[in-house]
């Protein structure tokens, strides 16, 4: 077989279409349209096999932060790379982890102080839930295994992640398998005050998107929601956990979107951007008190037993250290609140207007547009998408959008 290098776009394309299973696609389409197969990248431009150039629309799922081909983050993996590619962190530990968890210390709200790595959001929502059990459980109160969501929640495709998941479409086929959960209703913290006053008793964490529900349609929280939800948690004596994948890292406006309303919860998970959209890395950040929890004497087994091949991956951290670092040296979330005012003038001024859209609803730079009037089968969220990767006008090679 040749090496992909010297196949057309057509040879690829079939190839595709025989081995590889898509995520959240539907098979049967995906074999009957044609597909961009990206070759190469540079900024905000993605390139196809064609020649093509398009925007990267969705920052490749939301975890390109500072563009492709950084030269910062380059870089840095390839220094690393002269080091050591990967070593395990089972007995084992390396420095660009030691120093990552520090940073991430340093950058989180006060109280986080301890770091368990992963390599992706659901993984790191995955560990906030086994830990906050097995918290509960070494208190002695072992019945402690259910979790209260929001409807609508998202927090990953891991049985665990399923389990706190509220979207029908993507979760009830596998509720068999699944463990207790008790879903509120986003923004309302008198449904949760009541869901609490009945189940606190068996309840490990809350578990929470801060600020905005990316998965649900970017349905956007009402201000003091969050703080809200900090200070139920407290008074009922539950862990809090915010799921930070997809707010975090300057998608709300602030490195971090439980910042803005001064919340500190019990465990944050983080991951996309983390690396700066280069390599799969997580991380679960939590406290002292719970960190403490774990410890004692071998034969106690207070160990949290869970990890990942990959865990704390050296070229992982190397390429988190570097986008970190730029986040300063660009000052990037300065210069991201004049961009965030452009994105809602325009969607005021060019967005909000036409007669198909329904709502324009956004947190910083997070926006979900909802049209109006279409059956479930025109599929037009598809077809947006279609459209915007073929592009308009003249330049249309340099002005396709890809939006998914």
């Amino acid at each position: 077989m040749p090496g992909t290098m010297s196949m057309t776009a057509d040879e690829l394309a079939a190839l595709d279409r025989q081995h590889l299973w898509h995520p959240f696609t539907q098979q049967q389409s995906w074999m009957e349209e044609a597909f961009p197969i990206i070759a190469s990248a540079d900024d905000t431009t993605l390139y196809d096999t064609e020649g093509n150039a398009y925007i990267d629309g969705v920052s490749s799922l939301w975890c390109n932060v500072h563009g492709h081909r950084h030269p910062a983050i380059d870089i840095a993996i390839k220094d690393q790379l002269d080091r050591v590619a990967h070593s395990t962190m089972l007995g084992l530990s390396h420095a660009p982890a030691v120093n990552l968890a520090e940073r991430l210390v340093d950058l989180a709200p006060d109280g986080l102080t301890r770091v368990f790595f992963s390599d992706n959001g659901s993984t790191a929502c995955e560990i906030a839930l086994k830990m906050a059990y097995q918290w509960w459980y070494q208190h002695g109160e072992w019945w402690r295994a259910g979790f209260v969501c929001l409807r609508n929640s998202y927090h990953g495709d891991t049985l665990g992640s399923v389990s706190v998941g509220g979207i029908e479409l993507f979760h009830s086929l596998y509720r068999p398998l699944l463990f207790e959960a008790w879903q509120a209703e986003p923004g309302d913290s008198d449904a949760l005050r009541a869901i609490l006053a009945e189940h606190a008793d068996r309840c490990a964490a809350v578990i929470v998107e801060p600020l905005v529900q990316g998965a649900a349609g970017i349905r956007v929280q009402p201000e003091g929601y969050l703080r809200a939800v900090r200070e139920l948690c407290d008074e009922f004596g539950v862990f809090l956990i915010c799921d930070e994948v997809a707010t975090g890292f300057g998608r709300t406006g602030t490195m971090f979107a439980c910042e803005q309303e001064d919340v500190t919860p019990d465990f944050m998970c983080l991951a996309k951007g983390l690396t700066g959209g280069y390599l799969p890395l997580a991380a679960t950040l939590t406290t002292e008190r719970v960190y403490e929890g774990f410890l004692g004497r071998h034969e106690q087994f207070r160990t949290f037993f869970h990890g990942h091949t990959y865990s704390g991956n050296p070229l992982a951290c190397a390429a988190a250290l570097a986008t970190l670092r730029i986040f300063e040296q660009e000052r990037t979330l300065e210069r991201l609140q004049a961009k965030i005012a452009l994105l809602a003038e325009l969607l005021d001024d060019q967005v909000r207007r036409l007669p198909a859209v329904r709502e324009v609803r956004r947190c910083g730079f997070m926006v979900g547009i909802e049209l109006d009037g279409f059956p479930v089968e025109a599929r037009i969220g598809h077809r947006v998408t279609l459209e915007a990767r073929r592009g308009t006008g003249a330049d249309a090679g340099a002005a396709q959008v890809l939006l998914g």
